[in-house]
């Protein structure tokens, strides 16, 4: 078997490790608390050496040099390249390798973006994508309500045409970064007539505008990564709706779709491996390397073999995008089931291998790695609820993937 990218790739992979040797190590800089989570995510909160680039100048530069947002047009702020699962292949493996900074993404860039490139207008693709590209927008997502969780669809938050403006009244919650985000996707009952699927919009709203409330909710991590979010009277231009009018669930599977294949990034987790086998290199039990305890790195060769089916996975469902003909429905709905409780397990493994300093937590001088261990173990353990459980998951994969049969709803006589 030759598993060697081809001669014709030899200068494009020369020029992606000149830029990882250049970039190796170095910091994202930003005193904003809306990258906290993504930094913690991506590996980029721990103490590195290397170059400091600001968030905003960093993501810039990897989409000049066609390493993030590589197909998106450039009328749009992309780099304009053809897809290619070889480079593709190429510029992950470099980054992982050379510990260079992933790309932020998020909400906007990982969910919307590619939704307002199916579905939007074109005034909506240029007045949105390029900055949300950049990190200057940040966006959170107006889904779930307290009565409207894993049934999306019973959603009341209502939106009403008046004299041009959509006027929203009702509550969202579990809202992630809410509170430093600049706009938010949101579902609302415009058509109250209609059946529950049918009388949904999605429409895009300025969290500056009168009459929105949020009040943060903190979580496991110790962080308020959720927001409650009231909408009284909020009034926004009839254009910020996408698509046409009742027609949001449609768009909402949309962004589910992106975001149940984004929420555990298989070249992040590539990264986060290589930092946990550079962890067992450092930590010691009675003098010796964890890297050479057998029993632990039986289970590091574990997570190793998953790791690497991971990312074969997703280059089957990166070629199907390039390939239309490929049938790969059910590989993307496992993408999230495996990738969640594969980071879980990863970062679960390397709290094991610090011992009684695992348990340490935020400011404490003996925490390993800014405390990320820590908190994308906690995390992800979220993540395995969040965007539809993975019990829900697993019902979805064999009922839409398989084609098994629902389970029978039993009449309750009243």
């Amino acid at each position: 078997m030759n598993l060697e990218f081809g001669s014709e790739y030899d200068e494009f992979t020369k020029e992606v490790e000149d830029f990882c040797k250049e970039y190796s190590g170095a910091t994202i800089t930003t005193n904003d608390k809306k990258f906290e989570m993504h930094d913690a995510l991506s590996g980029n909160a721990s103490k590195k050496s290397g170059k400091s680039v600001g968030r905003s100048e960093w993501q810039k530069l990897l989409i000049e040099k066609g390493y993030f947002a590589r197909s998106i047009p450039k009328e749009y702020g992309g780099y304009g390249g053809e897809p290619d699962i070889i480079k593709s292949r190429i510029i992950a493996g470099a980054f992982a390798k050379y510990k260079v900074p992933n790309a932020m993404g998020g909400q906007g860039i990982d969910m919307l973006v590619p939704t307002l490139l199916e579905w939007g207008t074109e005034e909506q693709k240029k007045q949105y994508i390029e900055s949300t590209l950049h990190g200057e927008t940040i966006w959170c997502q107006g889904y779930s309500e307290p009565n409207a969780g894993s049934d999306l669809a019973s959603l009341q938050t209502k939106g009403e045409l008046i004299d041009g403006n959509w006027v929203i009244n009702g509550q969202k919650i579990w809202t992630s970064t809410a509170q430093y985000s600049q706009m938010m996707f949101c579902l609302v009952r415009t058509e109250p007539e209609a059946s529950k699927h049918a009388g949904i919009s999605f429409i895009l709203i300025p969290m500056d505008t009168p009459g929105i409330e949020i009040r943060p909710l903190v979580d496991m991590t110790l962080k308020a990564g959720f927001n409650e979010v009231f909408f009284d009277d909020v009034t926004v231009p009839e254009e910020n709706i996408v698509g046409k009018r009742g027609e949001g669930w449609s768009v909402a599977n949309s962004v589910l779709g992106h975001e149940r294949g984004s929420l555990a990034n298989p070249n992040v987790t590539l990264n986060r491996l290589n930092s946990l086998i550079n962890l067992m290199k450092e930590e010691t039990i009675d003098g010796r390397r964890l890297i050479d305890v057998a029993s632990y790195r039986d289970r590091l060769l574990q997570v190793q073999g998953k790791v690497l089916a991971a990312q074969a996975h997703s280059l089957r469902l990166l070629s199907a995008k390039i390939n239309p003909g490929q049938n790969v429905k059910l590989g993307g709905m496992i993408q999230k089931l495996v990738g969640t409780e594969l980071r879980h397990e990863l970062e679960g493994l390397a709290i094991d291998i610090m011992g009684e300093l695992g348990t340490l937590y935020e400011d404490d001088p003996n925490v390993r790695g800014g405390g990320s261990w820590q908190f994308t173990y906690m995390y992800f353990l979220g993540l395995i609820i969040g965007g539809g459980t993975n019990q829900i998951q697993k019902n979805i994969i064999s009922e839409r993937g398989l084609g098994m049969p629902r389970e029978p709803k039993v009449q309750v006589e009243v």
